[in-house]
């Protein structure tokens, strides 16, 4: 059974100007009407309707309607009309010559109306033969003469325009009325829906619908009916699957309209324009269409009457997404490619906008031209900008079909790989382990791409470039051959075997010692001034010497190993699989190198084993000098000795670095490596009690690198960042929440495992669970020492395992851990390190422990170490009062601030300290019993506490923020979180905390 036709909503007004029509035509009152609007919008059903309207009332009714594929024939609608009169007409139309000026059949139609009334429907005039066309003018111009009306109907702008439908003087004293149909409204799309559907629809499912149809009759209709065929109600649940019918609706009626275009040069400018439209103008989109005689207007006449073509907004003509396709897809797959390719040409010629010519290439063949690739490097850039990052690797990887050079094509790869380590990442490796097994690859690239996969998490990449013989990488022979031989009458004689080792770097381990410990590996370093000078020398030397291009590549060929190296060294650090079978053993770094990759992973191997301070410093800056041959410099070395850096209280120094890398990253829009680099910051925005603004550079890491992505390799170092950050900043409900989370079982293998076992061992501390503290940090100290970090400075979990022990009454083993710690921590040699080492023993000694939290505070008074000192000054607050000394800790803390050159803080409030002794009674006599904490005391945050301290001394909230380095706003929140959880009202009642009950 056929589906009923959808009702004439709102077009009340239209059938009421019809009505009358045919109420005066039947007084003999002639008419001309043309009733318009886009394909859909009922203009058909209209003219049925009054036909319909006419016939009941007793006017005799002539119908026609005109179609694309009899365009061509002679008076094909007249015949049409004509037939119910005369069944010969059409005989004698088509096949009879014509004679200059005749209208075949007007004059009887004419006599015949004087006896009854007529009204002539003609359905669709734009597709009028130019027959038929001269006849219907013919017949307005004499309308005023007989009881006739003309009833037309139109979609957009006839082929030739008829001349009735403007009104012009040919119709004389005829009514001239044109109808022009608008869209459904909302209100009639709901009475659609309740028709079709039987109930009425959701508001969201309703505005859904006007919205996808655009309010077009004909569109809502089909999708209706096709939704009610499914089964579904009209809720907004099922508002996608209404979306999707939309989209098969509109594209099948695309597909009609296409199939009914008959006239080839139209097909061609309507695939032109579907390619594009929104970028070319319509002359120019016609030319790309290909030479042909067809006026620009009429074949623009020809589109619009089509329906495959409409105008929005005064705008130029424009295609709805789905009809675009679907004209498309009726294209060979060569044509159309061959389409775009032209249309990218042409689009580059008049210099359109470079993201509008890459979206035209990403469907072309390849176009074999120079501006095709940079024009995609360039739309690549601005989708990255604009954040549209799988738009930005389309662009890329178009760009690798075009014809490259070897080096370009691998940078082109380097690229494209930098931005899929966040969106694809396997697709990223393997792209990245292709360019390292290349051989044709360019200077620096190959170490590059190994840099940008230990980003991202893969540590076999390194193991793509290891040594496959002794002293080598990716060549078996012996390191004394990197440097090249002398050619014969070169002049430059040839090197000796040392200084050419210095040059060229040896990547072979010294004959004698363990090369696996910094301590015994770099004997330079005990003389750094001396072996400053050396370097110095054999540089000069190397470039005097060695200045052919041959010695140069094969200098890059060396400083390439060596970095090669440096990367397999981080490799192992971040996941030890030299235990596995088949695994060989990470070569030692260079003995002499003037490769930064080197120095910066050397910085941090001395400072994982805790040794040479100073050479850790210098070769942590020499990471970050230019290399002496070009190569670009890698980020991943750099990362760690920033991280070393920071190890040797120069976090000033790092910050500084950390943000020339921040640029650096944003520059070349490599996400991975601005996350990275954020979380780094992060870290040491914890160690210098900063933790407002390590929540904000993990919030920006996580933007730019989500959790989701993030390679398991590093779960547990974000996941440590983040817990301490959120315990520090009050949110402890945060902090259990990270703790409790699951890692990847990859997670598990890595030295980063550390960092979140000690994180999840503070939390146990704040929450006075010394059993579980003591376990994560033994477990904590166990992956450490696995991995052969022995430096306090990195992590110091001997200090707060022995503070565990000491609380579960393990003297023993506090004592051997902090004074373990003490011993290596003075070996490293930073106040950071010796004061937290310092501190841990004197919370767990017996003896002379207030000199031992004298000394912690004195050493960490000069490093910044804020929350440590802090904590060390509350301490000896703590001892003194009880040793009735609290003027010491007053001294060492204005010390500690004139030190820094700003306000000094006061100690921690009165329930740490003893009251001040009354006026003429001397120090440690007389003074009255301090009263005990409040009860909300334990549940202050340590940032809470320290600002609290601040505050208690006086300070102001400018002069708060200044010393911690936070904003304003941030002390406010925390003094408001201080007086919540104790309970009172304000600093008043906080310095009275401070000074007991009796104040002073």
């Amino acid at each position: 059974m056929a589906p009923p036709d959808l009702p004439l909503f709102e077009r009340d007004r239209e059938q009421a100007v019809l009505s009358a029509v045919i109420g005066e035509l039947r007084s003999g009152r002639p008419a001309l009407v043309t009733v318009t609007g886009e394909p859909g919008l009922g203009q058909n059903e209209l003219l049925r309707w009054a036909a319909g309207q006419a016939r009941d009332r007793g006017v005799h009714v002539l119908a026609a309607r005109a179609t694309s594929a009899e365009h061509e024939l002679r008076y094909g609608v007249v015949a049409q009309l004509l037939a119910p009169e005369d069944r010969d007409i059409a005989t004698r139309l088509f096949v009879a010559p014509q004679r200059p000026g005749g209208l075949p059949g007007l004059n009887h139609l004419l006599t015949a109306c004087h006896d009854r009334p007529t009204l002539l429907v003609v359905q669709d005039v734009q597709w009028l033969d130019p027959a038929s066309l001269r006849w219907l003018e013919a017949l307005a111009r004499r309308l005023p003469r007989a009881p006739l009306a003309l009833l037309t109907s139109t979609t957009g702008t006839a082929i030739d325009r008829p001349e009735w439908s403007v009104g012009t003087p040919l119709t004389g004293l005829a009514s001239t009325i044109e109808l022009a149909l608008p869209p459904l409204t909302t209100s009639g799309v709901s009475a659609a829906v309740r028709t079709v559907c039987g109930v009425p629809g959701d508001t969201d499912f309703t505005h859904a619908l006007a919205q996808a149809t655009r309010g077009v009759p004909a569109v809502v209709h089909e999708v209706l009916l096709r939704f009610t065929r499914t089964g579904c109600a009209p809720r907004a649940e099922h508002v996608e699957h209404l979306r999707a019918l939309t989209a098969e609706v509109v594209g099948d009626h695309a597909a009609q309209a296409l199939s009914e275009l008959r006239d080839p040069v139209a097909v061609d400018v309507l695939r032109a324009l579907a390619v594009c439209g929104d970028l070319l103008d319509f002359p120019l989109v016609c030319t790309l269409a290909g030479l042909h005689p067809v006026p620009e207007a009429r074949l623009r006449a020809t589109l619009m009457a089509s329906g495959l073509l409409t105008p929005r907004d005064g705008s130029p003509p424009g295609h709805d997404a789905v009809v675009r396709a679907r004209i498309l897809e009726e294209m060979p797959a060569a044509d159309r490619a061959d389409l775009y390719a032209r249309a990218a040409r042409l689009a580059q010629r008049v210099a359109v906008a470079d993201q509008g010519i890459a979206e035209l290439l990403l469907r072309a063949r390849p176009v074999g031209a120079p501006w095709a690739v940079a024009t995609l490097r360039r739309g690549f850039a601005a989708a990255l900008r604009s954040g549209r990052r799988d738009r930005a690797t389309a662009y890329l990887a178009r760009a690798l079909d075009e014809p490259l050079r070897s080096e370009e094509r691998a940078r082109v790869e380097l690229q494209l790989a930098s931005v899929q380590m966040v969106t694809a990442p396997t697709a990223a490796e393997r792209r990245l382990h292709g360019l390292i097994r290349s051989t044709g690859t360019g200077t620096g690239l190959r170490s590059q791409a190994v840099d940008l996969c230990l980003l991202g998490g893969d540590t076999r990449a390194a193991r793509l470039a290891q040594p496959t013989g002794p002293g080598t990488l990716g060549d078996p022979a012996p390191c004394d051959a990197d440097v090249p031989a002398p050619r014969q009458g070169s002049g430059t004689g040839s090197l000796p075997g040392r200084r050419a080792r210095a040059v060229a770097g040896d990547a072979t381990a010294p004959r004698g010692g363990n090369t696996s410990d910094p301590a015994h590996r770099d004997g330079a370093d005990e003389h750094p001034e001396r072996t400053a000078t050396a370097d110095n020398d054999a540089t000069v030397s190397a470039r005097e010497e060695l200045a052919t291009v041959g010695d140069r590549h094969e200098l890059a060929t060396v400083s390439e190993r060596h970095e090669l190296i440096a990367l397999l060294r981080v490799a192992r650090f971040l996941r030890h699989e030299e235990t596995c079978p088949g695994v060989p053993p990470a070569p030692a770094l260079p003995e002499h190198s003037h490769s930064p990759a080197v120095a910066g992973v050397r910085a941090w191997e001395h400072a994982m084993a805790g040794v040479h301070l100073e050479a850790s410093r210098r070769l942590a800056r020499a990471a970050f000098a230019p290399d002496p041959g070009g190569r670009p410099p890698l980020v991943t070395p750099r990362l760690f000795a920033c991280r070393a850096l920071f190890l040797t209280d120069d976090g000033d120094e790092a910050e500084a670095h950390l943000a020339t890398l921040l640029n650096e990253a944003h520059r070349q829009r490599a996400a991975i490596a601005i996350a990275h680099v954020l979380a780094v910051r992060a870290d040491l925005h914890l160690r210098h009690g900063r933790p407002d603004a390590a929540a904000r550079d993990l919030a920006a890491a996580e933007a730019e690198l989500p959790p989701a992505r993030l390679h398991p390799l590093f779960v547990p170092y974000w996941a440590s960042l983040n817990l301490v950050a959120d315990l520090q900043n009050g949110r402890p409900d945060r902090a259990r929440e990270i703790a409790a989370r699951p890692v990847p079982s990859l997670s598990e293998e890595c030295a980063t495992s550390a960092y979140l076992l000690f994180a999840r061992g503070v939390l146990a501390r704040s929450e006075d669970d010394p059993q579980r503290a003591r376990a994560y940090f033994r477990a904590c100290g166990r992956w450490l020492l696995h991995y052969g970090c022995v430096n306090p400075a990195v992590l110091p979990w001997r200090s707060l395992a022995a503070e565990a022990a000491h609380a579960l009454g393990d003297d023993a083993e506090a004592l051997r851990l902090t004074r373990e710690e003490v011993r290596l921590a003075a070996r490293w040699g930073t106040r950071s390190a010796l004061g937290r080492a310092e501190l841990g023993l004197a919370v767990v000694i017996r003896e002379n422990r207030t000199e031992h939290f004298r000394a912690a505070v004195a050493t960490l008074s000069e490093s910044p170490a804020r929350t440590d000192y802090t904590r060390a000054v509350l301490e000896l607050a703590s001892a003194e009062s009880a040793e009735a000394e609290r003027r010491t800790a007053l001294a060492l803390t204005s010390r500690r601030a004139s030190t820094a050159g700003g306000v000094a803080p006061g100690p921690l409030p009165g329930f740490s300290q003893a009251p001040p002794a009354p006026a003429g009674v001397p120090p440690g006599r007389g003074a009255a019993p301090h009263p005990r904490p409040p009860a909300g005391w334990p549940a202050l945050s340590p940032a809470e506490h320290e600002t609290a301290l601040l505050a208690a001394s006086g300070l102001a909230n400018r002069e708060i923020a200044t010393t911690l380095s936070v904003t304003t706003r941030a002390v406010e929140l925390r003094l408001s979180g201080v007086y919540r959880k104790l309970r009172i009202r304000g600093r008043e009642e906080l310095r009275a905390l401070r000074y007991g009950p009796e104040g002073g």
